[in-house]
């Protein structure tokens, strides 16, 4: 009995020496490699703690496998972790959290500073701020940046304007420039759609207000900056997704990464269908990216972007009053009856090369060709339009010093050829009952070479420890060629049509008046060329009095922490003068020329702040409260003999509120949203405003890891809470053509929910 008490024994010690063991690893930085001091690491089942030293080691004694662990940092994602005894003496890389602002350093800027010492307006929206609402329609996410408005009449109709400017635009958006992971996406003339983008393979938007034209361009009213994610820690996996909603609106994707030592990829395939609020409404989507990166042993990169993105969404188009009020899922009777659609095929190609000459000299160089062919029939005609483009853009940057200051310098250029072909074609819809369109003869037939290239250059000086300046300048020059192939009438609107050269310069200046605090202060000019159907006057000649657009931006602000960076606030004050004001003078149906009208002045006042309080281990409390006041009005503005001087601009709400309440608990997490938006005019003479509306949206998602290779997730939510009736989009300036009312409206979405699943597989 002795000796079995013994076996015994050393059986149930021996066990628990298998079981209770001991686990080592090292935290560090998954951006900049820096291992990370004071990260806190809880073992989930145990509740034992312990705190990384200087170089990012941790060890926990007497534990059982598998082991769950958590990881805490001030400025950094939560992470939580699943290891077996295998993975003893890894690296867990861990993610900055860009809601916590001061941290961020932006990407998109000539020459790379963190955000609370930019001396410029510059939005961030992370991951996890894409994931506020539903995961069907990304551009909704920009209407929670102050000074951003997103008009939206249906996934693929959307018009986002900044400070007011890109509001007049009719169906889409312009004098906004945009990139993904510095790729150029607005064309030669100007004109941008983001409709295509989903937020699944995003990591970030940063977003530029005002004029910015010395950084990107001829972008007046700013720059959105898309970047999609990238992996550095070693991985190989299969993720997939389904989400549905309201309206029968369904999204599948599948996303596998491969990650191994210097080269990761990426490639992403979703799926978007619906049947839409309206009729005529449905939607279909098919997009496919890859993403690859390739890091030599120099330290040297090359990176690759590709999207290819199917396209065919009907049109419901605008409503009158009357309709929108008491009938708003119809279609506008037209275009009900043409079965109007638009239909494309897309691809974007970039491939970048990032070296090191040394420490103090880099170069980026991309190439990259984009291309559309688009098909659209319309109760007017049919249009039919294909583009193609071709660009460069290449960046040095060289720290130095200049009179024994510290100094950064960034030059490069940016150019672009486009070549576009559209003919349009008779719609003989009327005389094919319930056939939907039907193409007819041929009414137009115009090639397009349009081309622009940009001189760029910055300067950034550390005056003192506390004060920095940035100096830049850009200068630009922008052409059309334009051949008309249709003889059939005596206008030819062939010829050739360059713009004055713009030199658009910017100064900024940055000051830490107390530690994590900042005041700035910048002046920037900028422009935006008409587009190629501006440039034509009614007869279909090229006006060559056309004027580029321009503007001055005046602006001061403060960015500041406080609460040990728990609290991020900013706020700032802009002024911004245009002048040559383009109006699209509307002719016809869906014809417009384009006029230089006058001058407007915007003014506004803009507020920022996010508070994230942890209240314990596993629960943490997030605030944030995002504000504008916009006073934007005809400084001077005659048109057609009527006086609008001193009128609001069409198309952009007074003010703008939205405060979020989020909260994380464990592998829970869930935000509360309440949009406020102010009344908009219907048109230049302000005969007519759109109501003042309220949103209240919902979503909670559910995280975890069931093992160390499998993690799951799932999401609900809920938008439109109270079921407002509001507009989401106008169209203004809407004439009534016979005796029909002008058709201003576009309905916001109904009350609508959605729910969605992913799983995970690490390979």
């Amino acid at each position: 009995m002795k000796k079995l008490y013994l076996v015994l024994t050393f059986l149930l010690f021996t066990s628990a020496i298998v079981n209770s063991q001991n686990f080592s690893a090292k935290v560090k930085d998954s951006e900049s490699g820096e291992f990370l001091n004071d990260v806190t690491v809880t073992a989930v089942r145990s509740g034992k703690i312990q705190v990384t030293d200087a170089n990012g080691y941790f060890s926990f004694d007497g534990i059982s496998f598998p082991l769950k662990l958590k990881f805490s940092f001030i400025g950094y994602k939560t992470s939580t972790e699943i290891f077996d005894a295998s993975e003893e003496g890894k690296i867990i890389e861990l993610q900055r959290d860009i809601d916590v602002l001061s941290e961020v350093v932006l990407r998109s800027s000539n020459i790379q500073q963190k955000l609370l010492k930019e001396s410029a307006a510059v939005s961030v929206l992370s991951a996890e701020d894409l994931k506020r609402v539903d995961d069907f329609n990304l551009v909704q996410n920009l209407n929670y940046v102050p000074g951003v408005f997103v008009s939206q009449g249906a996934l693929n109709t959307n018009k986002i304007d900044i400070r007011g400017i890109g509001a007049r635009a009719q169906y889409s958006t312009n004098r906004i420039k945009a990139y993904i992971n510095g790729i150029p996406l607005t064309t030669a003339e100007g004109e941008l759609t983001l409709d295509d983008f989903d937020n699944s393979y995003l990591d970030r938007i940063e977003i530029y207000k005002g004029p910015v034209s010395s950084i990107f361009g001829a972008g007046l009213g700013g720059a959105i900056n898309l970047y999609t994610q990238r992996n550095r820690q070693d991985q190989r996996s299969v993720e997939t997704s389904f989400s549905y909603g309201s309206f029968k609106t369904m999204k599948t994707g599948v996303n596998v990464n491969y990650v191994e030592d210097s080269l990761d990829i990426a490639i992403d395939y979703n799926k978007l269908d619906s049947d839409g609020y309206r009729d005529n409404g449905a939607y279909d989507r098919n997009s496919f990216v890859v993403t690859a990166g390739l890091l030599n042993r120099k330290g040297n990169r090359w990176d690759l972007f590709y999207n290819y993105t199917n396209l065919k969404a009907f049109i419901p188009s605008s409503l009158n009053q009357n309709d929108f009020l008491n009938s708003p899922t119809k279609a506008a009777f037209t275009w009900g009856s043409a079965e109007g659609y638009e239909s494309y095929d897309k691809n974007i190609l970039g491939l970048a090369y990032t070296h090191n000459f040394s420490e103090s000299w880099r170069n980026q160089t991309t190439v990259f060709l984009n291309s559309r062919d688009g098909y659209e029939p319309r109760p007017f005609d049919i249009l039919h339009e294909n583009r193609n483009s071709i660009g460069l853009r290449t960046n040095f940057n060289h720290e130095t010093s200049i009179a024994s200051m510290p100094a950064k310098i960034s030059f490069g250029a940016e150019g672009m050829l486009e070549f576009y072909e559209v003919q349009t074609y008779q719609n003989l819809y009327q005389d094919f009952e319930d056939q939907g369109s039907v193409q007819g003869n041929s009414l137009s037939n115009n090639e397009q070479d349009r081309n622009y290239i940009n001189f760029f250059g910055q300067v950034q000086m550390e005056l003192t420890s506390k004060l920095t300046a940035d100096l830049g300048v850009n200068f630009n020059t922008t052409s059309y060629d334009l051949q008309d192939n249709f003889n059939q009438d005596s206008a030819d609107q062939s010829g050739d049509y360059s713009f004055d050269a713009v030199l658009s310069p910017r100064l900024g200046l940055s000051y830490e008046a107390f530690a994590g605090k900042h005041f700035y202060a910048s002046a920037s000019h900028g422009f935006s060329t008409p587009t190629v159907p501006q440039t034509l006057t009614p007869e279909g000649n090229i006006n060559t009095d056309l004027q580029t657009e321009t503007g001055w931006n005046y602006e001061i602000g403060f960015k500041g922490n406080w609460l040990e960076n728990r609290l991020y606030t900013e706020v700032n004050a802009y002024s911004i003068q245009i002048r040559d004001l383009l109006v699209a003078r509307r002719i016809d149906q869906d014809r417009y020329v384009g006029v230089n009208a006058g001058k407007s002045d915007h003014y506004g006042l803009e507020f920022t702040s996010i508070y994230q309080q942890p209240i314990s281990n596993d629960l943490s409390l997030n605030l944030m409260l995002n504000a504008n006041l916009t006073d934007y009005t005809f400084d001077k503005f005659v048109d057609l003999g009527e006086n609008y001087s001193g009128n609001e601009l069409p198309g952009v709400p007074e003010y703008m509120l939205t405060p979020t309440i989020g909260f994380d608990y464990m592998d829970f997490s869930a935000n509360i949203n309440y949009q406020m938006f102010g009344e908009m005019a219907l048109d230049d003479s302000n005969s007519g405003y759109t109501k003042a509306y309220e949103l209240l949206n919902f979503r909670m998602n559910y995280n975890t890891k069931l093992a160390s290779y499998l993690q799951a997730g799932a999401s609900f939510g809920i938008n439109n809470i109270t079921d407002e009736l509001y507009a989401s989009s106008i169209v203004t300036n809407a004439v009534g053509f016979g005796d029909s009312a002008p058709r201003y409206y576009y309905p916001g979405m109904p009350r609508n929910y959605y729910a969605g699943l992913n799983l995970k597989l690490s390979l």
